[in-house]
């Protein structure tokens, strides 16, 4: 199979790239501002903004799946407006899609989330977020939504990893929340689960995220012990407290998805307690 990844240079990018390619697909990526392992996949520059740009692309890789793994973050052109630009392309020229989206989408009021629940953002990512799910099911409802959580690895290049490691050495400030719970999942059981929804025949919304449910805190704990840091330096405070925005309570339920897949979605106690 022949499989374009959008976004490969960033963190989910990147190891979808490297696992597509392990599972002998052809595989091409895109990247906003800089390629990735070149050696892994042929890369294109892409702003999800250019319809004529994503359908240059799409002519010259010739796909048969497509994963967005893309990031816009609150940027409502890029991360509300592209993924439907790329649904509506995939649609016409009959492609796979898969669309990553976020527990963004979610305010936290009822804490637990499973795929039939509705999104009630607080954010502006979570608007643009939720506003790209409804809009790629609307123009292709053959597509894969896949919400996932905090998105961990072993090498220090998650975002959480990389906060955990500067606030032990003292050259970052801030604090991790012990009232901030989310479902954190590992970046390979992530992208594997997303290659196997692609070549089966799933649809609609499924939940992708770690059965552990643990604050901020709790997993900067977890990290800096399986990296033999000192985890007593971690700063600890709560959410509500602060000015940042934002759900506090967040678990995404994905055992109805889990039942359909042969690979384990493992939990932070889990994945972090293989790597001590």
């Amino acid at each position: 199979m022949k499989a374009l990844i959008i976004g490969g240079s960033g963190f989910l990018g990147a190891e979808l790239v490297r696992q597509a390619k392990a599972a002998g697909h052809t595989t091409a990526a895109t990247y906003a501002t800089k390629p990735g392992d070149t050696s892994q996949a042929v890369w294109n520059p892409l702003d999800l903004r250019d319809a004529a740009r994503l359908e240059a692309v799409l002519a010259d890789v010739n796909p048969q799946l497509v994963i967005n793994a893309s990031s816009g973050q609150a940027d409502w052109a890029v991360t509300a407006q592209g993924p439907v630009r790329l649904a509506m392309a995939a649609a016409k020229y009959g492609i796979r899609l898969v669309h990553v989206s976020s527990d963004a989408v979610f305010s936290g009021a009822r804490v637990h989330y499973d795929e039939t629940c509705l999104p009630d953002p607080i954010t502006p990512y979570g608007a643009a977020k939720a506003a790209a799910e409804t809009g790629v099911l609307a123009v292709y409802p053959d597509a894969v939504v896949a919400r996932t959580s905090l998105i961990i690895g072993d090498d220090g290049r998650s975002g959480h990893e990389r906060a955990v490691h500067g606030l032990v050495a003292g050259t970052r400030d801030g604090v991790l929340f012990t009232d901030d719970i989310r479902c954190p999942v590992h970046v390979a059981d992530l992208a594997v689960t997303l290659l196997e929804l692609a070549s089966s025949d799933a649809s609609g919304i499924h939940h992708l995220a770690g059965p552990d449910a643990v604050s901020r805190h709790e997993l900067g704990t977890l990290i800096a012990r399986r990296d033999g840091l000192d985890a007593s330096r971690l700063p600890a405070g709560l959410r509500a407290h602060s000015t940042l925005p934002g759900a506090l309570d967040v678990r995404l339920d994905s055992r109805a998805t889990q039942r359909k897949l042969s690979t384990t979605l493992r939990g932070a106690r889990q994945f972090c307690r293989a790597q001590a």
